[in-house]
């Protein structure tokens, strides 16, 4: 199920992905988002008067990311246990703001500079790497077996991927899950959510069998009213799309790049 999941995630990225080019979205981001992107909050850090600020910033990018890094250390041989204490160990520094200025922040990629901060953590502590033991009275900064970290990365093919490489392609599948799930959760609080179910599919490249004629009907629709939704949802995608990379980087500029990597990582 998960396995579907993912392909119809990937799907429905590539169709847009294929032909995203700066737009009238490139100048809504920078003309709203880049004031107040959580990376860049995190960036700009400079004293006590932000550190709340920040660790909140940095918290919710944690929060969205953090399988990545867990799915990079289970590809390297770490078993599940040890993989999941690792990372605990490595978030809580991290969120102490101990490592935020020891590693180069990889020209402005919160993607790039989680990777490069835990392949530090992991050379300079590894003996003493391990998180405390459960139970012992130190609390989790992210509820590992909650999001039940294993039996995702359980359904990752065995093929030959290196961890960097599955650790970029689940930082993408991160990305492009939250896009469906802030596009689903507009449409519910809109009163749209039949709309949404009905014509989601709609969002890849190869949809089922139905025609649009079919799609209408089932809404009570007219054929050019069920376009013209179908238009204004892909459309929603996009900048939603662009809007979760803007999070993730420093200046306006690598947005374009950003999801040109992201595309490669799928």
């Amino acid at each position: 199920m998960q396995g579907r999941r993912n392909d119809v995630i990937i799907l429905a990225a590539m169709q847009f992905l294929k032909k995203f080019k700066k737009s009238k979205t490139s100048s809504y981001s920078r003309a709203v988002h880049f004031t107040a992107t959580r990376w860049s909050v995190v960036l700009a850090a400079g004293g006590e008067h932000d550190a709340t600020d920040t660790r909140r910033a940095l918290e919710e990018l944690i929060r969205a990311y953090w399988f990545p890094l867990y799915a990079f250390l289970r590809r390297r041989g770490e078993p599940a246990e040890k993989a999941e204490d690792l990372v605990q160990g490595f978030l809580t520094r991290l969120l102490e703001k101990r490592d935020l200025s020891a590693v180069d922040r990889a020209k402005g990629r919160f993607r790039s500079f989680l990777l490069a901060s835990l392949k530090h953590y992991l050379s300079n502590e590894y003996d003493k790497a391990r998180a405390k033991k459960r139970g012992g009275g130190g609390a989790n900064v992210i509820a590992l077996e909650a999001l039940d970290a294993e039996a995702r990365y359980a359904v990752e093919p065995a093929d030959d991927m290196t961890p960097e490489r599955l650790f970029d392609r689940q930082w993408a599948m991160e990305v492009l899950q939250m896009v469906l799930s802030r596009l689903q959760e507009e449409y519910a609080q809109a009163g749209k959510a039949k709309l949404f179910e009905t014509i989601k599919d709609c969002l890849t490249p190869q949809r089922s069998r139905l025609t649009y004629a079919d799609y209408a009907q089932r809404l009570g629709m007219s054929p050019g009213a069920l376009k013209t939704a179908i238009h204004r949802m892909r459309k929603r995608y996009r900048e939603i799309l662009h809007d979760e990379i803007a999070q993730t980087v420093e200046t306006p500029g690598q947005v374009e790049e950003e999801i040109a990597y992201l595309r490669n990582c799928l």
